[in-house]
């Protein structure tokens, strides 16, 4: 039984049937629409400055913090993954290693292997936790792969990280929105919001624990990241925040505009009964098709011709193909009659 608040979410979105590609880009509620129309009418009347956009940036900031389970001042803003990773490969101290996760989306595994005089190895996701080591400084990985939906075991390698004195930085972009995210388990995570989070592009988020911070160089602050921002406008004195703000990147203001309802949507949703119905329908789908379960939002198979993903697209279905695969992802707006239409295309 659907929930009235998940309800009323579903039938916030314009045109969602047939669309299983969340994993790629999300779809905008009619009330980032009518926010992003709002602010494009605003600008063309000259009545728009960049102070404007303040408080709309503190409202997502403090949405995204709620959702994730951390305080506000734990949350930095930017506009994409890489930019927020590479805080930390510059970070790294020369000679240890960085444990990624074979496959890994590129964001998370290219801004470290610019650095020589560090290690970054790679290893399947279900031997991650077993192979973090005593020269592991940080254990890099998305919650949900990218390219095949798997589920991280966040406890196994969170532990493993801690036996080893090891920090953890987690992508949770295919997983916030979808799925239960609790930020708090880990000293980092990154995640952009145009997925499952349904924002325009542009709009990105960085939490990080207080031990964390210390261990970090914030290479990106500018104005936005001063403790006092409009008095961090001129150089050379600068003050940065003395919390997480102090990793900012300046935002793309039309993005935020858009991303604030949206987050404030998902921020007031429980995001357990969401996992329960996209998963649900992805095992539904599986059960058509005819493959093993996988308990997952994104559904993935071979498909290396792209032919599977060319039959769904002449049947007015919208989905994607990553890394060989097609990639079938379920989220709120989805019901069984999108499950019908896939098996339908294919079979």
């Amino acid at each position: 039984m659907t929930s009235p608040a998940l309800q009323n979410a579903i039938d916030s979105f314009v045109s969602p049937r047939r669309f299983l590609a969340a994993a790629s880009i999300g779809l905008p509620t009619r009330a980032t629409l009518a926010a992003a129309h709002a602010d494009l009418d605003l600008w063309a009347a000259s009545r728009r400055s960049p102070a404007d956009y303040e408080p709309t940036v503190a409202a997502t900031r403090a949405h995204y913090a709620s959702l994730v389970g951390v305080g506000v001042d734990r949350v930095a803003i930017g506009s994409q993954t890489s930019v927020l990773t590479s805080v930390f490969a510059s970070s790294a101290p020369t000679g240890c290693e960085i444990l990624c996760v074979d496959g890994d989306f590129s964001s998370m595994v290219f801004p470290f292997m610019q650095r020589p005089d560090i290690t970054v190895r790679s290893v399947p996701l279900a031997d991650l936790a077993a192979e973090v080591g005593a020269n592991t400084w940080l254990v890099v990985f998305s919650h949900i792969q990218s390219a095949n939906g798997r589920v991280a075991d966040v406890a196994a390698i969170t532990a493993a990280a801690t036996r080893h004195g090891a920090f953890t930085l987690c992508d949770t972009t295919q997983s916030a929105g979808v799925h239960p995210v609790d930020a708090a388990l880990f000293d980092a995570t990154v995640c952009h919001a145009y997925k499952w989070l349904c924002a325009p592009r542009g709009v990105a988020f960085l939490t990080v624990s207080e031990r964390m911070t210390d261990a970090l160089v914030p290479i990106h602050a500018g104005w936005f990241a001063g403790e006092k921002v409009w008095e961090s406008c001129y150089g050379p004195a600068m003050t940065l925040a003395t919390d997480a703000r102090r990793f900012d990147v300046s935002p793309a203001w039309p993005s935020w505009v858009g991303a604030e309802p949206a987050i404030g949507m998902f921020a007031g949703l429980d995001i357990a009964e969401i996992w329960e119905h996209a998963s649900g329908l992805g095992d539904l789908l599986c059960d058509g098709l005819g493959i093993e379960r996988q308990h997952q939002a994104s559904v993935t198979w071979a498909d290396a011709d792209g032919g599977d993903l060319a039959r769904l697209a002449a049947a007015g279905i919208t989905a994607s193909g990553r890394a060989g695969r097609l990639r079938a992802a379920f989220h709120l707006w989805n019901d069984e009659s999108d499950v019908e239409a896939v098996v339908a295309a294919l079979r």
